[in-house]
């Protein structure tokens, strides 16, 4: 993995007696596609706010491409952009006017500003909208707006909470083309939704939160290992030593005796098949139903935090 983007170590907040974070330490590397979930409350944007340079924290320390990085520190500042979870941009002013609107708050200026403003609208599929109101706008449109003001500046990071809440299904797959697009060409973005088939799709590596702490950090074929697929084999009755022989095949980490059958749990189902059809043949036993449950990020997830996503 190469040189951290961010680096996050020990960081803590408190809003009142409520801690937001506890603790929190982490690392994105240059270019990654960084995953990052957690339900409400979970400290994501409080996480976001503080990398971003929103938001002060209580302790703790941010390194910001190899550099400690401060609220006050505009020169680092200007490395992150940030695709805020409520919308940041200005109703009255057409397409055009906000993305020029941000680049020049970030310095630029000219036709170098100009070409990336028609190069952005017309990546996220508004070019030809470019002299309308935003307001006029439907939701999906306004979120890549946001996305195109979030990287006027070609940050080296970008954040992303929640960048497809309330978007129709086209506007989320170009989203997803755009985020892809960005990442290939150099920049490390950290990726936040309650949607985690988008967080799965996008994301080789990811964090999971939950109440203001990182409970798991792994990549996605890693952690789906924490939970264990699951076979289920209708056999009546069970022969003897036929639990042992399952126990025995490579990848079967438990078996369990049923009323009506036997139970494994195995990593990974795919390369097991095969094996367990020709135990059945050899030990003259013929399954009357088989039931197969994979593991998913979503079990993995209720697994480490004892609820679903969106609870």
């Amino acid at each position: 993995m190469s040189r951290g983007i961010l680096e996050v170590n020990d960081m803590r907040k408190r809003y009142g007696k409520t801690a937001a974070l506890q603790g929190v330490t982490l690392s994105v590397a240059s270019g990654e596609l960084f995953g990052l979930l957690g339900p409400n409350g979970a400290g994501k944007t409080t996480l976001l706010s503080i990398v971003s340079g929103l938001l002060d924290a209580d302790g703790g320390e941010v390194l910001l491409d190899g550099r400690p990085f401060r609220r006050a520190d505009r020169d680092l500042r200007r490395l992150v952009g940030i695709g805020t979870q409520d919308l940041a941009v200005y109703p009255d002013l057409t397409a055009r006017e906000n993305v020029l609107f941000f680049g020049k708050l970030y310095g630029l200026g000219g036709d170098a500003l100009n070409h990336r403003m028609e190069m952005l609208l017309t990546a996220v599929g508004l070019w030809d909208r470019a002299d309308h109101r935003a307001g006029t706008f439907s939701g999906g449109m306004k979120r890549r707006l946001n996305l195109a003001v979030a990287v006027i500046h070609s940050p080296k990071l970008l954040l992303l909470d929640e960048p497809t809440t309330g978007v129709d299904p086209q506007s989320r797959n170009l989203i997803f083309e755009i985020v892809r697009k960005l990442n290939a060409e150099g920049m490390s973005v950290i990726y936040t939704s309650h949607y985690m088939e988008e967080v799965q799709a996008l994301c080789p590596r990811i964090a999971i939160m939950d109440k203001g702490q990182v409970i798991a950090c792994d990549t996605i074929g890693h952690l789906l290992k924490l939970r264990p697929s699951e076979l289920r084999l209708k056999v009546d009755p069970v022969p003897p030593g036929f639990e042992e022989q399952l126990q025995g095949l490579d990848g079967v980490t438990a078996v369990h005796k049923l009323p009506d059958g036997v139970q494994l749990s195995a990593a990974a189902l795919g390369p097991l098949l095969p094996k367990i059809a020709t135990l059945c043949a050899t030990a003259g036993v013929t399954p009357t139903a088989m039931e197969t449950s994979e593991s998913t990020l979503e079990k993995v997830f209720l697994h480490l935090t004892g609820h679903a996503l969106r609870d």
